[in-house]
């Protein structure tokens, strides 16, 4: 049997739709691992036999077809031989848009009907299969909110094999690591909101995030908060943040920020009395859980702790505003007291009727900021002073400075 070379996946899938093609995957029939080391491939898979080309280092795998003899994501057998064909390889596919493959005459190979879907723009699973494999309820999320601005749903019955999923206990079985590296691909698409929208419509938002799944139904004041629901604004929150930046950290924070309002206690609802310090709390045990990037972490925290500050910011005394930088190490990192500016903008902007709001406090806290930056200091290190005493007066000067900016700050109208 001759080797054949097929192009798979998302790089078939992209192409069809027009869409820029990022990075591209290969099947490989009619070989063996021998074989393709002696053509100079690299071998890099520790699960089942994955390549990489000796010339292009794009990652060539051998077909293969899998069974599943565990519960969870590790719990399947793999079986990559000469005789395993290209429609048994993509027969193991999660999605019937990613189970398309091209061969060298750029012939279309599509037993699942991919081709159709991607017209119709359905996410249907290709197999019964597909409910053998608790991350597949993840990637069908990540790939409707990465799809959903072409007009991509999940089909019904997709959606009801993924509830019955998570009703048999499959979605227990994520293990941290992938449920993150899902989480933070979902985060960085255009439409991140949508992730766990469709995780809470199967019922795995509660498995997988149940601290963010907690804050549906929870009222606020709709004074402050049109939309009353926590969660469904912890959602607009997400989706204001896409909206003002790309950076993953910033999403994240926008997304946990408010945490801690799923724990106020029933008698004082629909207020939050102290719900930025809960938040805090909650994040931290996320994090424990997960295995979150220290930026995410920190900036996350930061925008529990701080946002209700920056919300009032033109109310806060000069010591105040100094302590929301000093705690955000604003003088040592600007860019994280401008993804915290960003952050908490989103957050003023995540309320149904308010979403083109202007924030003119993230501008004020920002003149405040440079107002303390330039501060001179240059003649302390040279006054004699002890270190604990020059750090007073650094203290000193920036509060005196953002006082100064606080008494000519003019207002926009």
């Amino acid at each position: 049997m001759a080797m054949e070379v097929y192009l798979v996946g998302g790089a078939v899938r992209d192409e069809l739709l027009g869409l820029p093609v990022k990075e591209r995957d290969w099947c490989i029939v009619g070989a063996t691992p021998e074989y393709l080391k002696n053509l100079g491939y690299r071998p890099v898979g520790k699960d089942f036999p994955v390549f990489l080309h000796p010339d292009t280092a794009e990652e060539y795998a051998l077909a293969r077809t899998e069974r599943k003899t565990a519960p969870g994501y590790h719990g399947f057998t793999f079986y990559a031989a000469p005789d395993v064909t290209i429609e048994q390889d993509l027969g193991r596919r999660d999605l019937t848009v990613n189970a398309i493959a091209k061969d060298a005459n750029n012939r279309l190979i599509d037993p699942f009907n991919g081709r159709r879907d991607l017209e119709n723009r359905i996410l249907r699973h290709v197999s019964a299969s597909f409910s053998e494999d608790p991350v597949r309820i993840l990637r069908a999320a990540r790939f409707a909110a990465r799809f959903y601005p072409l007009g991509f749903r999940i089909a019904d019955e997709t959606m009801l094999m993924m509830k019955d999923m998570v009703q048999g206990g499959e979605a227990d079985a994520l293990v941290p690591d992938r449920v993150w590296k899902e989480t933070e691909a979902a985060l960085g698409e255009v439409q991140p909101h949508i992730f766990f929208e469709v995780l809470r419509s199967c019922g795995a938002l509660k498995a997988v995030f149940p601290e963010i799944d907690a804050l549906f139904g929870v009222p606020q004041s709709e004074k402050w908060h049109p939309e009353i629901d926590t969660g469904v604004h912890t959602l607009m929150v997400l989706q204001q943040t896409a909206l003002l930046s790309e950076a993953i950290d910033v999403r994240f924070a926008g997304l946990v920020h408010d945490l801690g309002k799923a724990t106020t206690d029933q008698s004082k609802l629909p207020g939050h009395p102290g719900h930025e310090a809960r938040s805090v709390k909650l994040i931290k045990s996320l994090a424990k859980r997960l295995p979150l990037p220290s930026a995410c972490r920190e900036l996350a925290c930061l925008a529990a702790e701080f946002h209700t500050h920056c919300h009032r910011a033109f109310e806060l005394r000069a010591s105040t505003i100094l302590k929301v930088l000093n705690r955000s190490d604003a003088f040592r990192r600007p860019e994280r007291f401008e993804k915290l500016m960003i952050a908490c903008e989103a957050d003023a902007r995540g309320r149904r009727g308010l979403e083109d709001r202007i924030y003119p406090q993230a501008d004020f806290l920002r003149g405040a900021f440079a107002a303390a930056v330039e501060v001179d200091i240059s003649d302390l290190k040279t006054g004699g002073l002890s270190g604990a005493h020059i750090g007073k007066a650094i203290h000193d000067r920036r509060q005196h400075a953002i006082e100064q900016f606080k008494n000519n700050y003019d207002p926009p109208k």
